[in-house]
């Protein structure tokens, strides 16, 4: 068993043999108590610490494509916001605030030749190259403010204050 735990490519296959050797049992003592110390739990604690590093990685990375599915990433308004009218979030996302056009924007303004941008082209470049995002419509959108919207509002807050009627009949007490 001894031999067994001092071989492995280490230190320990070049060592000299303690045998014979007035200190062979406290050697043999030492040797074994290094191997479960250093061997079994320091490397059990690195173990566990690279495990726990990859699951605070996985928990991050579900966080974030939770946050993909119920914000806008341009204006961080959430889903709740916009899905009282009919495919409201999705549509927000599609035609108001669309990453790529976005990115598109930002392609075309830093290939476009600088003397020929307009003052909205310059200032938004600019603050590109600054790490200035105050242009971005955070918290803001068209469809929030509009008639339709603000309408659904109207009839889904008129649903939840009537006590005991369901969406249905409150939407049809709004129309008469």
């Amino acid at each position: 068993m001894y031999a067994g735990l001092r071989s492995g490519g280490g230190i320990g296959d070049s060592i000299k043999d303690p045998d014979g050797d007035e200190y062979e049992l406290p050697r043999m003592i030492f040797d074994i108590t290094f191997f479960f110390v250093v061997i079994i739990i320091l490397l059990a604690i690195i173990q566990g610490l690279i495990i726990d590093s990859f699951g605070e990685l996985r928990d991050k990375e579900e966080e974030v494509k939770s946050d993909d599915e119920t914000k806008c990433f341009i204006c961080g308004i959430g889903k709740e916001r916009f899905d009282v009218t009919p495919h409201g979030f999705q549509m927000h996302i599609e035609k108001e605030h669309n990453l790529a056009n976005y990115l598109f924007l930002f392609m075309y303004l830093y290939n476009k030749d600088k003397t020929e941008h307009t003052g909205q082209e310059s200032f938004i470049l600019d603050h590109c190259y600054k790490d200035k995002l105050d242009f971005f419509p955070v918290g803001a959108a068209f469809r929030l403010n509009s008639e339709e919207y603000t309408q659904a509002v109207a009839h889904s807050s008129l649903a939840t204050s009537l006590p005991g009627s369901t969406a249905k009949t409150a939407a049809n007490a709004a129309a008469s």
